[in-house]
């Protein structure tokens, strides 16, 4: 009977060879435990388990809705007929004072005619340079809302809502008037100011719209 034979029952068993030790520099980790998922590996962010994460549905969208970008290129539109016509204004009102100043060195009384024209184009180059200050005043709130699109908030939505509506009041004014009259041009151009302050007032209410105002700033 010899120890070294591998069938002998009363031999030493044959010896195991050794274990790889663990690396230098790595540390030894043991398997998780029945149930326990493993963990990621070392130097990687944590992704969350499930897509409904908490804070997953506060992200907001990320490209400005289709409805509020057509509002945006008709507050653009708007500004630039607003610019034409309040410098349409001042033209006129210039050319009224040019009359006026006329008509007061033709003028030789008080009792001229000419004095009372002087003083009717006086008046009337005043109400138009009113009337070109407030189509220019709106024309720089037009761009202004327009431009605050892009990073506006809450201000900027309610502003625009109540530009719109009072748009569609008067529009709507215009446009009843012009029905009234029974010309065709006299209602064109009501029906589009209508209709742009119409879009311009439902962009920043519907869902898409008020989603995108309300999204978080970083």
């Amino acid at each position: 009977m010899s120890f070294g034979d591998p069938n002998n029952p009363y031999g030493q068993p044959p010896q195991q060879p050794p274990s790889a030790a663990p690396g230098y520099g790595y540390p030894q980790q043991s398997p998780p435990p029945p149930g326990v998922p493993p963990q990621q590996g070392y130097g990687y962010p944590q992704q969350p388990a499930y897509p409904g994460y908490p804070g997953a549905n506060m992200m907001g969208p990320q490209s400005m809705p289709g409805l509020l970008t057509t509002a945006r290129v008709l507050l653009y539109l708007v500004s630039a007929a607003q610019i034409f016509i309040g410098l349409a204004f001042l033209w006129f009102a210039a050319f009224v004072n040019d009359v006026t100043d006329a008509a007061d060195d033709l003028s030789t009384s008080s009792d001229d005619p000419f004095s009372a024209i002087g003083e009717g184009g006086d008046m009337a180059a005043g109400v138009m340079v009113f009337f070109a200050l407030i189509a220019l005043g709106l024309a720089a709130l037009s761009i202004t809302l327009g431009v605050k699109f892009g990073k506006g908030g809450q201000g900027i939505r309610i502003t625009t809502v109540i530009y719109g509506a009072l748009g569609f009041i008067v529009g709507a004014i215009y446009l009843f008037v012009g029905i009234d009259t029974g010309l065709a041009s006299a209602v064109i151009f009501p029906l589009l100011w209508v209709s742009f302050a119409a879009i311009i007032t439902a962009a920043p209410v519907v869902p898409s719209g008020t989603a995108w105002f309300a999204r978080p700033r970083y």
